[in-house]
């Protein structure tokens, strides 16, 4: 298994709670939440369904904000942002991958990866297509770069949306519930993938968001989310 690079942490939330206000009053998502995320490291976050998972997601995303607490994601205080500053942010610093692929049906594979270079302007014009080639070729497929996603398998389509999640060279990668609709063995082929891409080297950092805690024997480390609050493991309770 990888091992982090271990430096200024890449994500560090400071006593995050997010409230929402529905019908029946105010409803808790996150409680207190405090977590450091260094660099290279391949996080899992698992937990029951309305646990904090897609809350927590979110604030890292940039599409929610805190009730209260602090959201630094790469040295930026995001929960501080300005709803402008938010989404030029959001589309340099975070890649996010979806559970279903969300990839454009009218574009080929190579057009989907380049679609975040061309609506952020992070590389010259004649030189997206090569960093998007080259982007498949590290997922391993090249070969359907000129493709449309409908002759896709499930796990290209996936790998594809990886590509296109990495295109901006975002310092997190967000993966919310990727092996969702993939076969069990494509779902390992995928998990083994994004481990691949964390790790030494300055390597790509990774949070995973998933209720299959199958995903685990994957990550550098897991965290347990449970009514709101991260659920401390045996070793930090006897600690």
């Amino acid at each position: 298994m990888n091992q982090p690079n271990h430096a200024e942490p890449v994500i560090a939330l400071k006593d995050v709670t997010k409230t929402y206000r529905i019908a029946a009053g105010a409803f808790t998502a996150l409680a207190g939440v405090s977590l450091t995320i260094d660099r290279g490291e391949f996080v899992v976050v698992v937990g029951q369904s309305g646990s904090g998972k897609s809350t927590l997601l979110g604030l890292l995303a940039g599409i929610d904000r805190p009730t209260r607490g602090e959201v630094i994601v790469a040295g930026t205080p995001v929960h501080a942002l300005t709803e402008r500053a938010m989404s030029r942010w959001r589309g340099r610093a975070v890649g996010i991958v979806f559970q279903f692929f969300q990839l454009l049906p009218t574009l080929t594979a190579a057009e989907n990866v380049m679609l975040p270079m061309d609506f952020c302007g992070t590389w010259p014009a004649r030189e997206r297509r090569d960093r998007a080639l080259a982007l498949l070729a590290r997922l391993g497929v090249a070969d359907q770069a000129d493709k449309l996603p409908a002759t896709l398998s499930g796990g290209q389509q996936q790998r594809v949306a990886v590509a296109r999640a990495m295109a901006n060279a975002p310092a997190v990668l967000l993966a919310d519930e990727p092996t969702g609709n993939l076969d069990s063995r494509t779902s390992d082929a995928l998990l083994e993938l994004l481990a691949g891409l964390t790790g030494e080297g300055g390597g790509q950092t990774v949070v995973l968001v998933t209720h299959e805690r199958a995903a685990q024997r994957f990550a550098t480390r897991t965290v347990t989310l449970a009514d709101g609050r991260i659920v401390p493991t045996p070793a930090e309770v006897h600690a």
